[in-house]
């Protein structure tokens, strides 16, 4: 859908004979706040995802303010948990709704302020309202992907989520392991069956069944991961993945790096320029002027986390795999001298660069200027 920036920008949409309406969620209820803004802020409390009930409250306000039927109903949330269903629903039933980043969202700024819901929602719907008149800079609206965009995303997250449970089912065995002072380095691998059948008569009766039944646990793992990424293979190999293929083309990116960079940023995000690519991955400078204070806060973080944090990682890959390209020199240029310090300040800026390189890539088939693709020499 189009950004409703671009669709408010300069415009006055105030109208007195429009419904506005915040709703503050929660796992039991839902807090909705209701004005006409003009009148004072109307307040109610429905049950958690009872959508009938939030229409009869509609109906309720429209005649509590006085507002025909046919007048239009703006509302907002703030995006947690619910996720896109709200507001999916609320566009169906007429109502003009926008999901707003929380953290954009401005707080006192007092050591110590007053929060509840019900300030929550008042706060809401007065920027609602500050919104809808034409101040598209009170706060960040974000853009609602499909449905098919959305369900994209779950392969590669439930991977990330499987490794952290293997990395943690692994140190745990390790740790109560190490009670007796057995130190192995192949717990789930090859030869750990092997080396625990030669060992486990070391261990007390009850640690050993908590050991093995930790390695049942570790096995389902392996095994949904091994699940998992034998579909993202088989989906790039068939070509149903047309810009992972294209992007694992490159050296220095596999499928799995592919695939997330694709689901999460490229494949369903179009950008103007260079700075929105990088305000999306919060890898925009954040500086700091205030009289004769000039200070560089360094990145804004604000954006997508995980994107961002693959291609830190993948800026170390590129250095070491693409060598002869021209952001790997500059790099050695600006920073190979440097210490340590200085080079992990580097990598940042190097991420920002690979990002934008990586972008035109795959709109545009610019290959990285001095970028090698696999199995070229």
């Amino acid at each position: 859908m189009s950004a409703p920036e671009t669709v408010l920008q300069g415009k006055d949409r105030t109208n007195a004979h429009d419904l506005y309406m915040s709703l503050e969620l929660s796992d039991k209820r839902w807090n909705l706040t209701f004005g006409d803004g003009i009148r004072g802020p109307s307040r109610c409390t429905v049950a958690a995802g009872d959508c009938t009930a939030v229409l009869e409250r509609i109906g309720k306000a429209r005649v509590r303010f006085g507002i025909p039927a046919e007048a239009a109903v703006h509302a907002c949330y703030e995006a947690g948990r619910d996720g896109w269903w709200l507001h999916r629903w609320l566009v169906e039933q007429g109502i003009h709704n926008i999901v707003v980043d929380s953290a954009s969202i401005e707080v006192n700024r007092h050591a110590r302020r007053a929060k509840t819901d019900r300030l929550d929602g008042d706060k809401l719907l007065a920027m609602l309202q500050r919104y809808r008149a034409g101040e598209v800079r009170v706060w960040s609206v974000l853009r609602e992907p499909t449905p098919r965009q959305e369900d994209a995303r779950r392969l590669h997250r439930e991977l990330q989520r499987l490794s952290h449970e293997h990395t943690a089912h692994t140190n745990r065995i390790g740790s109560l392991l190490v009670l007796h002072n057995l130190r192995v380095h192949c717990i789930g691998g090859r030869n750990w069956q092997a080396w625990w059948d030669s060992h486990c008569a070391q261990v007390p009766p009850a640690l050993r069944g908590e050991i093995e039944r930790e390695c049942v646990r570790l096995m389902l793992v392996k095994q949904q991961m091994r699940t998992l990424e034998a579909t993202q293979r088989k989906e790039v190999e068939d070509r149903v993945q047309p810009q992972v293929s294209q992007l694992a083309k490159l050296r220095s990116i596999g499928v799995a790096s592919a695939w997330l960079l694709v689901k999460e940023l490229f494949g369903w995000r179009r950008f103007a320029n260079r700075r929105e690519l990088a305000g999306c991955l919060g890898l925009a400078p954040t500086p700091y002027a205030s009289g004769n204070s000039q200070i560089e806060q360094g990145i804004n973080k604000a954006g997508n986390k995980r994107a961002r944090t693959l291609l830190v990682e993948l800026a170390w890959s590129w250095l070491r795999y693409q060598p002869d390209s021209a952001l790997s020199q500059w790099f050695m240029r600006r920073f190979g001298a440097g210490a340590k310090r200085m080079r992990r300040i580097g990598i940042v800026a190097l991420a920002r660069r690979l990002a934008v390189a990586l972008w035109r890539y795959l709109e545009h088939g610019e290959i990285p200027a001095g970028a090698t693709l696999k199995g070229v020499a």
